[in-house]
């Protein structure tokens, strides 16, 4: 089952839906998880810093939100990558626990959520 876009931003999606559509099928396949998370993408006039938010997944909604202004198709790619593997946590149980436990400096405050970080970005 394909992976849903909702393009809510000024980024061209067309010139990588079929790229996010095959890592969205490798990534169902390596990492296992059943249902298709769907993928907004966004823009956000105040996150356009170099070192704006780049990506967050939302286990409630099993919904993945990528900020696109001013970044690089492969580096959209990349945070795709990134929260997919968050998306395989959420449908492994790994977000049961941690109601309330986001926000700024979540992953560095909680041993099982930076564990989870971890993995995304090794994975």
């Amino acid at each position: 089952m394909p992976c849903q876009i909702i393009n809510n931003s000024h980024f061209d999606v067309a010139e990588i839906k079929d790229l996010i559509q095959d890592l969205h099928d490798f990534s169902q396949k390596r990492l296992g998880f059943k249902k298709p998370p769907v993928l907004n993408l966004v823009s956000d006039e105040d996150n356009k810093s170099p070192l704006g938010k780049t990506a967050h997944y939302d286990p409630n909604s099993m919904e993945i939100t990528i900020f696109v202004d001013g970044r690089h198709p492969k580096d959209i790619m990349r945070s795709f990558a990134h929260e997919l593997v968050h998306h395989c946590q959420n449908e492994n149980g790994m977000f049961d626990d941690v109601e309330g436990q986001s926000g700024d400096g979540y992953a560095q405050s909680n041993p099982h959520l930076r564990k989870m970080e971890k993995e995304a970005y090794l994975q």
